[in-house]
């Protein structure tokens, strides 16, 4: 009888295989609140991971960091009334604390947008103020229906940006930067998954903005996955809050504004992008563990072989464990670092200790070798290269072998429910044509310009829609 798979095959049940992957490789569970998460250790190891490479992309842009409470008063989303319209089928509100019902309703933060122009309008007087340019790290509430796990939960992780500039030229430049230099640099280079930059339709921005960018990545299984936004927020809460300064000119005008964040989300599209049947693949500039040294019995030259080589890696600069936990069967061991897709295992045996060398195991390329165990930290950093660049390549390659250029809704339809996307005329499709795609399940992922880049406007000639099914 065939040995059970440890995962259910992507093929088979491809969002069995996605939660079969979050238990097995141990990621996370389900909270004991609908629709929230427990992160486990390895799990928020790659949160912090993301964390760690994106603050300082953030910072590099000249945004420091700042915290705003989690309770915001009711009152604050009311005033800029299409964001409130926007976020009330979501909003988690406290009407009681401390044993008595409150003077006034607390919404617990679904996005930061009110509270920060709260202050915004306390801490801008002069243009010399400008620009503000403050970052959260955060948690967020936003209640979920339909949850799962690291993709759509009522409470998340997250980054949250947000900017007050003098000009609309400014806030616009800086949104833009967001997207590119901190966001798409990120995603691409640390993450190893190919994202489309695009432009929000005016149906799918964010609730108050006037321009919602976009990064959108397909998954294994060809839906799309929004894996950051950056929005120009023009004046619309700058008007609500009063957030105006001196302009050199000595008037008083309102600012111009950006909010832009990326959250836990990204975790499931590591997941859904490089993970295969036999586990996650992290890609090694991201993992927190690069490389893991077993020692496959408990001989006790075999464990100092393998400290002494954990120790040499870890000098070297490669991010490396020892796993001695040879109480624990070998293969066993090996199939859970297979799991949680760490790109390198390097095992150790007595016979490998006779032969001068380890038995080196590649997770993102594949195959084995034995290597001298003085070659090692040479080799691995170039294996780590080369494997980061086969992910991206493989992501590349995936959504451009899935994407279809069509020239009718009906086209658009068909290609993005036969598993992949399509891209299609903005003029040719429209306001008309969006909605009858979203009676199919199938949306506006994104607008793109022809050559590929973002469009300077929702109507600028040559724009193109990128339609899918999407998480």
């Amino acid at each position: 009888m065939a040995k059970a798979p440890v995962l259910t095959p992507q093929a088979d049940d491809f969002p069995r295989w996605y939660q079969d992957l979050i238990n097995k490789a141990e990621l996370a569970d389900n909270g004991p609140v609908r629709g929230t998460m427990v992160i486990r250790p390895y799990g928020y190891g790659l949160w912090e991971r993301m964390q760690q490479e994106m603050d300082a992309r953030i910072k590099g842009a000249g945004a420091s960091n700042a915290y705003f409470p989690l309770f915001i008063p009711q009152s604050y989303l009311t005033r800029e009334a299409e964001h409130v319209e926007g976020f009330a089928p979501e909003l988690a509100v406290v009407t009681h604390g401390g044993g008595k019902e409150l003077e006034e309703p607390v919404v617990v933060r679904p996005t930061s947008e009110t509270i920060i122009n709260e202050y915004f309008s306390k801490w801008v007087q002069s243009y010399r103020d400008l620009p503000l340019l403050i970052n959260q790290w955060a948690n967020v509430v936003r209640w979920e229906m339909r949850p799962r796990v690291f993709l759509r939960t009522t409470e998340f992780l997250w980054q949250e940006g947000h900017t007050a500039h003098a000009t609309y030229e400014d806030a616009r430049d800086y949104a833009a930067r967001i997207h590119r230099d901190v966001y798409a640099d990120f995603m691409t280079n640390l993450l190893g998954i190919d994202v489309v930059l695009g432009r929000k339709t005016p149906k799918e921005r964010f609730a108050g903005a006037i321009n919602t960018l976009t990064l959108e990545a397909m998954m294994g299984d060809g839906k799309a996955l929004q894996m950051g936004t950056s929005h120009e927020l023009g004046q619309n809460f700058a008007k609500a809050f009063h957030t105006q300064f001196l302009s050199k000119d000595g008037k008083q005008e309102l600012v111009w504004q950006t909010s832009w964040g990326a959250s836990t989300r990204m975790v499931g599209g590591l997941i859904m992008s490089h993970g295969d049947d036999s586990g996650l693949r992290v890609p090694p500039r991201l993992a927190p563990v690069q490389a893991v040294v077993l020692a496959i019995k408990g001989d006790d030259a075999v464990l100092a072989k393998a400290r002494e080589i954990g120790g040499r890696l870890s000098a070297a600069g490669i991010r490396v464990q020892v796993d001695d936990r040879t109480d624990t069967p070998f293969g066993r061991r090996a199939v859970d670092w297979e799991l949680k897709g760490v790109p390198v295992r390097i095992e150790i045996g007595p016979r490998d200790l006779e032969n001068g060398s380890a038995m080196l195991v590649r997770r993102i390329a594949g195959g084995k070798e034995p290597v001298q165990f003085d070659a090692l930290e040479a080799l691995l950093p170039k294996i780590f290269e080369d494997d980061q660049a086969l992910l991206l390549r493989q992501s590349r390659e995936r959504r451009e072998s899935r994407t279809s250029d069509v020239k009718s809704v009906a086209e658009a339809a068909e290609a993005a429910m036969a598993g992949g996307w399509a891209r299609i005329p903005w003029s040719e499709l429209g306001a008309e044509g969006e909605a009858a795609l979203a009676e199919k399940a199938v949306t506006v992922r994104c607008l793109v310009a022809e050559d590929g880049s973002v469009p300077d406007s929702d109507d600028a000639p040559g724009t193109l829609a990128v339609v899918g099914r999407a998480y």
